[in-house]
């Protein structure tokens, strides 16, 4: 295990509880913590968690931070800059890990199947073009935010299903791949339903396909801390995750299954929309925070089998050491894992 500052982190990337632990917050009461997040439906319990006082019952006085892309998230919190964190289980990541900086600890958000999910994208010029479904994206662009991201996994599984070569382009910033995008610059791209769907309403952008086709089951995001935070802050982390978990809970039941009806749905948008596209009314924002309704993992499960195939996969690619295992990466003595 070595603590790391910022500069030491972004060098070591350079080249590519059981449940138990989620009840009692007695270890941390009144703990300020920092937490990692994007401006995502998807990092929904986070952001119900804090306006709830989910955190703060759990003894833990939470800040938020908000990054643009996965990498910085796993670079502040090997730095020490952020102490929690939900993001794509990235190459970097997985680096750090192997460094002993970083530990995944649960699981966020999942595609599940009957529920809708990340979608594959095209713009309208490889549309007309004749780029109507994934198998016709033979020796077309396709961007990414870097090497070893969740897009480029995404990109990269899609064209081994569909026999086809893909070219990856990285662009950095979630932003740039959609201006990208709608100017045509670049081909496809895949991306959560709140951003695709609004995307594809425009006319610039078609939707061709659903992730879930090609990843059953994906583990699109985990919950990650620091390697000390996860061996040696036991009740802080348990704490942190006994609180995430219950802004999972309100999620799921409704938005997923809609608990409380119209009305629920109308005061979970109204908190989201504080944090996600809360640049734009609340009337025109609405439809994309519902737009974007993916299943959480319940009590923040992980699932492993799906982290393991991601990892296999950057160890196919050479962004990672092949002699890496899911133990040094995972912690999964906080949570339930699925297989």
């Amino acid at each position: 295990m070595i603590s790391l500052n910022r500069r030491k982190a972004l060098a070591l990337m350079g080249g590519t509880v059981a449940a138990a632990g989620l009840s009692t917050p007695a270890l941390s009461q009144g703990r300020k913590i920092t937490v990692g997040a994007l401006r995502f439906t998807s990092h929904s319990a986070s952001f119900i968690a804090l306006q709830r006082d989910y955190f703060k019952d759990a003894g833990l006085d939470v800040e938020l931070k908000f990054f643009q892309a996965a990498t910085p998230m796993a670079v502040a919190i090997a730095s020490g800059d952020v102490d929690y964190a939900v993001t794509a289980m990235s190459g970097g990541l997985v680096s750090l890990a192997d460094k002993g900086a970083i530990k995944i600890i649960g699981g966020a958000l999942s595609e599940e199947a009957g529920i809708d999910g990340q979608k594959y994208l095209v713009s309208d010029a490889a549309f007309q073009a004749g780029a109507t479904s994934p198998a016709m994206l033979d020796g077309k662009s396709y961007g990414i935010t870097g090497a070893g991201s969740s897009f480029h996994y995404m990109g990269a599984k899609l064209a081994q299903k569909e026999g086809i070569a893909l070219s990856f382009k990285p662009l950095q910033k979630v932003g740039a791949i959609i201006g990208a995008l709608k100017s045509g610059q670049i081909d496809a791209w895949s991306i959560v339903p709140h951003i695709a769907k609004p995307l594809a309403g425009s006319g610039a952008v078609h939707i061709i396909g659903n992730v879930s086709d090609v990843l059953p089951d994906y583990q699109v995001t985990t919950v990650f801390t620091s390697a000390k935070n996860a061996a040696d802050e036991r009740g802080m982390t348990g704490d942190f995750l006994a609180g995430f978990s219950k802004g999972v809970a309100d999620y799921n039941a409704t938005m997923i299954d809609r608990a409380h009806g119209d009305d629920g749905v109308n005061e979970m948008v109204d908190l989201i929309h504080q944090y996600v596209y809360a640049d734009r009314p609340r009337e025109k924002a609405a439809k994309s925070i519902i737009n974007g309704t993916m299943r959480l993992n319940d009590g923040a499960a992980l699932n492993t089998a799906s982290l393991q195939d991601q990892l296999s996969w950057f160890q196919s690619e050479g962004l990672v050491g092949g002699d890496i295992t899911l133990d040094t990466v995972v912690d999964s003595s906080y949570v339930k894992t699925l297989s």
